[in-house]
């Protein structure tokens, strides 16, 4: 790891360490993911060593649902010395079950599609080549036989 002065990095140092651009580095400051950068003389700033690996773990934890808003709280509240560990536990937990409740609607939406094909498939089997099968008109008729009214 190549340190400038003081033992902190640039911005393109951080980016190239992390795996991620300068845009994101700069992203990730804005969004208080990245705190306490420094300014040298010349305007650059300086991060933390520490910086590239709280880009890692803000880069997997987007990646299991967590948003960057959600992590600059954790990290702040890290930073100010109190543990975020419950916290983090009880927003991941509501993530896993936010998507197994995606996952169950996108399951209906899989077995009513399967169906909707057997459907189509046995009208296009049965409809002379080149006339209209009326696929998409089907959906409303299956949508009024299914309505009560």
């Amino acid at each position: 790891m190549l340190l400038m002065m003081n033992g902190t990095l640039l911005v393109g140092q951080v980016a190239a360490q992390a795996g991620v651009s300068v845009d994101t580095v700069r992203h990730y400051e804005r969004k208080g993911i990245l705190q306490n950068v420094e300014r040298d003389g010349s305007g650059y700033r300086r991060y933390a060593a520490d910086a590239v690996d709280r880009i890692r773990v803000a880069r997997r934890a987007l990646i299991i649902g967590f948003t960057l808003d959600e992590l600059a709280r954790i990290f702040r509240q890290r930073d100010s010395g109190n543990a975020p560990c419950a916290r983090v536990y009880e927003l991941a937990n509501a993530k896993m079950t936010e998507l197994d409740e995606r996952i169950a609607a996108m399951t209906a939406v899989r077995a009513v599609l399967a169906d909707t094909l057997e459907q189509w498939k046995l009208r296009l089997q049965s409809t002379p080549a080149g006339t209209f099968a009326g696929l998409l008109d089907s959906l409303n008729e299956s949508t009024n036989q299914g309505e009560t009214k």
